[in-house]
């Protein structure tokens, strides 16, 4: 008795002993368990959701586990719009809601909590949850449900606020703030909740300014259709399955369906309305500075120099929109000024939202920096020549729809065109062409030299010593290169037939970034697209109503729509050497089914 004793002694002993370490070990034994997946769910609330004639100005809703409200101001959407948000924090396993407004007589409030609303834990969302009472004997139910997406793109907007009106002038949207709102989700997708039966109509608004009420430079959508919202009770089938094949039983149900619920909205924003100001100034370099202000304007600063005289002696370089300026110093004795100082005179968007001359002391300093010392000369050795640097775009498969770009790193004063050249090479002999060279920068760092490239030919380019002479009076140095125009058989094309014409419609070709590759206005008989790369491609089209070669968005005073956007559902495929045929009718699918699902993009939202 005495040895089995000992014997289960020591083999308990034993267990314990493996047991220990392996508890020790990190990578054995139980994890926690499966992970919670669950949202939280609602237990009860004060008072009851959908309640009527509710005085009270708090709400307290109860869950069966503790919560969090995420991003509240984002995320929780209010309607009626309160003048003074609503507080809403979470306490445990309850959230509440306390109105800092008056609450309306007869009026149906809606709180839109959308996924803000996760579990302490694993920050599971409880998805869609939307809480209402009404102050009044009855509760509005009805909805007006469609879609958000962006005009030019025709890309979902997500986290948009849309919202109805009965007032049906025009300036109540720049008045008024909305009967009722909401936001777009993810996918573009709205729904107004706790409609009252009447007419509306809907907007959308990019609320920067949080007021409900559309500003100037705020993105915004209208539609100006009248909407009665209505809903319909009806019977429909369902089906239990017994698995995955066999169906148990399909029985008649009763389903709830509101309408409209395929409202459309096309975002835009106007090109009116964005506040102007000066952004900053730098001087990277001694021999110019350059101005950046926010916005595109329709006339030039003002500069007054303060410390030094710059008559014929600045070039101004300047962008389309004249949002970026570039001043050129083309004296010496300027370019080695240290510090520029200037009064600048310019327009200014003041408090009244109006354009007004505001002026601003400036100074331009350069700072040489520690790694930009000239090397030194090695004695006995020549001073090495400075030349003016000029690139080129030249490449051995030169393309045969490309001129020959120049680009130089100062403006340039002067060219010679007797020295440069362009030869066909004919085996080892070159033929000399007559060609034409252009500058395409009004202060001449950009110039273009345009010929008719024959197809699987080489060229010679020379440029000869001193053929460009720079404002600094630097010239370039000599520059030979051969390059070969690539074989009509390395390119594809397509074309275009409209099913049913339209002398306003352009093509875009865009490829599987969404970015605009060619742009041709549509041919009735038919549009030729060529010398397109071989890869995969979209068609785009947009209606150029106005005929300027671009598409244009919308302005809300005056009631125009943004130009319609269509896309052609199908991914073209280009191989070498081949043409591509395909007939659009862009009117036989829904607009929202046109865009290809691997182009769409969520547009993010904004939060500035």
């Amino acid at each position: 008795m005495k040895l089995k004793y000992y014997i289960q002694s020591l083999l308990f002993a034993l267990l314990i002993a493996s047991i220990v370490p392996s508890c020790a070990n990190r990578g054995q034994g139980p994890q926690g368990g499966p992970k919670d997946t669950i949202p939280p769910s609602v237990v009860k609330s004060f008072p009851a959701d959908k309640a009527l004639n509710v005085k009270k100005k708090k709400v307290e809703i109860l869950f069966d586990e503790n919560v969090v409200v995420q991003k509240i101001a984002e995320k929780v959407i209010v309607s009626p719009p309160q003048r003074v948000a609503p507080s809403i924090q979470a306490y445990g396993k309850s959230v509440v809601v306390e109105f800092n407004d008056t609450l309306q007589a007869n009026t149906t409030y809606s709180i839109n909590f959308g996924d803000a609303i996760v579990d302490n834990n694993e920050n599971n969302p409880l998805k869609n949850y939307v809480f209402s009472f009404a102050t009044g004997n009855s509760i509005d139910t009805l909805e007006i449900s469609g879609a958000l997406i962006n005009a030019e793109n025709l890309n979902p907007m997500q986290g948009i606020t849309v919202g109805i009106y009965s007032d049906f002038v025009d300036s109540a949207f720049l008045k008024q703030p909305f009967l009722r709102i909401t936001k777009s989700d993810e996918n573009g997708k709205f729904t107004v909740p706790n409609v009252k039966e009447g007419k509306y109509k809907v907007r959308a608004l990019k609320d920067d300014s949080r007021d409900n009420i559309f500003q100037p430079g705020e993105g915004l959508a209208f539609n100006d259709s009248i909407f009665s919202p209505s809903v319909e009770v009806y019977q429909k089938q369902d089906t239990i399955w017994k698995d995955s094949v066999k169906i148990d039983t399909i029985k008649t149900v009763k389903a709830v369906r509101f309408s409209p619920d395929n409202v459309l909205l096309r975002y835009f924003k106007e090109n009116i309305g964005k506040k102007q100001r000066f952004i900053k100034s730098e001087r990277k370099e001694r021999n110019h500075f350059t101005l950046y202000f926010n916005a595109p304007a329709t006339e030039l600063p003002t500069l007054e120099p303060l410390n030094f005289d710059w008559k014929d002696k600045v070039l101004v370089e300047k962008n389309a929109t004249l949002d970026t300026l570039t001043y050129w110093l083309t004296d010496n004795e300027l370019v080695n000024k240290d510090t520029l100082s200037v009064r600048m005179k310019y327009l200014k968007t003041d408090s009244t939202n109006n354009l007004s001359y505001t002026t601003d002391t400036l100074h331009f300093a350069y700072r040489r920096g520690k790694n930009t010392q000239p090397p030194k000369q090695k004695e006995g050795t020549e001073p090495q020549k400075d030349f003016l640097s000029i690139k080129t775009n030249l490449s051995t498969g030169f393309d045969v729809y490309n001129p020959i770009k120049l680009d130089f790193d100062v403006p340039v004063k002067s060219l010679d065109s007797t020295k440069i050249h362009l030869s066909e090479m004919r085996d080892t002999i070159p033929i000399p062409l007559k060609f034409a060279i252009a500058k395409k920068n009004e202060v001449g760092l950009k110039y273009e030299i345009s010929y008719n490239w024959k197809p699987e030919t080489t060229y010679l380019l020379e440029i000869d010593s001193a053929a460009f002479n720079s404002v600094y009076d630097v010239h370039t140095n000599k520059l030979k290169s051969d390059f070969k125009i690539k074989s009509l058989d390395d390119y594809s094309s397509m074309k275009l037939l409209l099913a049913k014409y339209d002398s306003t419609a352009v093509f875009q070709i865009v490829n599987t970034k969404d970015e605009v590759v060619k742009t041709m206005p549509a041919q009735e008989k038919g549009t030729h697209i060529q010398y397109l790369q071989p890869g995969d491609y979209y068609i785009r089209i947009f209606m150029d109503r106005n005929r300027n070669g671009k598409w244009d968005t919308g302005n809300y005073l005056e009631k125009k729509q943004p130009e319609e956007v269509y896309y052609y559902p199908k991914k073209l495929t280009l191989i070498r050497n081949w043409e591509v045929e395909e007939t659009i009718d862009y009117l036989s699918i829904p607009l929202l089914q046109q865009k290809p699902k691997e182009l769409i993009q969520k547009e993010k939202k904004e939060n500035n």
